[in-house]
């Protein structure tokens, strides 16, 4: 994990870490916007090996890092990790923004506030005006989902997971929060999933399943009606996922992970600095990145 910052030119001064993390696409999204914004920094991948985050941060620090983004299998070790995590981040139970600032670790999640922007530009509308529900709700990306949709107050909550028993948890927290109360928990089954989607508005992917074509379906295509809003949290650069696919054959209207990777690179881009991140240069960098 030792790098030198000083030989990248400009220097490295952000990165996104994670195991394994040669995939990603952040730094085609954030170098254009840290060029445009006229800021002398680069941002670079860096791989981490599972119980070395707190290492890692200490190196970014020392080598005068302004942050960092946490992926997959960090989030959550990230969030035991830093001097100080901020309410929403605590709530969302992870840390996938590191903010270095005067030698102290802030962690930051944006996944949560990266949704919300995605369904509102997808959609055109704010959770508060929908009753949502979330297939693979037991894991971080659903975590996430599920309380941020909670915190915006949504008018119902559905949480399907395989684990029954952690999809409870998740409920009795979010209960707790006191924002949305009609919240219930299925397991992802066809017998279950069908007849609840028949009473949501928007209905999210949140497991990983769709990155391949032979990936079995979450949801029967049957159950998907031309007035649902459907979210795949999964992006495919070859075409679209079966969730995808299943719903734009009705006519449903929808949205693919790769606007939630622009929004959250956005929101993050806005804890370092303190302004507005340029999204129009963020997003046709990302989409450069994936047409290639």
């Amino acid at each position: 994990m030792n790098w030198d910052a000083g030989r990248f030119t400009p220097p490295a001064r952000l990165a996104v870490i994670g195991d394994p993390i040669a995939h990603s696409r952040s730094p085609q999204m954030h170098n254009p916007a840290l060029q445009a914004s006229g800021i002398d920094a680069q941002y670079i991948r860096v791989q981490v090996p599972v119980g070395r985050v707190a290492e890692a941060f200490r190196q970014f620090a020392a080598c005068g890092f302004l942050g960092v983004n946490i992926t997959i299998p960090h989030k959550f070790e990230a969030l035991s990790e830093v001097d100080e995590v901020d309410e929403l981040a605590a709530a969302l139970g992870a840390v996938n923004t590191l903010v270095i600032r005067d030698g102290r670790l802030l962690g930051r999640n944006s996944d949560g506030p990266g949704f919300v922007r995605s369904v509102r530009e997808a959609f055109g509308v704010g959770l508060a005006d929908l009753r949502v529900l979330i297939l693979g709700a037991g894991g971080g990306a659903g975590r996430a989902v599920a309380v941020q949709s909670a915190l915006e107050g949504c008018g119902k909550l559905v949480l399907a997971n395989r684990s029954i028993e952690k999809a409870e948890v998740l409920a009795g927290e979010i209960r707790a929060l006191g924002r949305c109360r009609d919240v219930t928990v299925l397991g992802l089954t066809d017998n279950e999933i069908a007849p609840a989607a028949a009473d949501v508005d928007l209905i999210v992917n949140a497991t990983s399943l769709g990155m391949k074509s032979e990936d079995a379906r979450l949801l029967p295509a049957a159950a998907m009606e031309a007035r649902h809003l459907v979210f795949d949290m999964v992006y495919r650069p070859d075409g679209e996922t079966p969730l995808l696919a299943d719903a734009k054959a009705v006519g449903a209207r929808t949205v693919d992970g790769l606007t939630l990777l622009l929004h959250q690179g956005a929101i993050s881009f806005e804890h370092w600095f303190g302004r507005p991140a340029p999204l129009d240069v963020m997003r046709k960098g990302l989409r450069e990145a994936v047409a290639s």
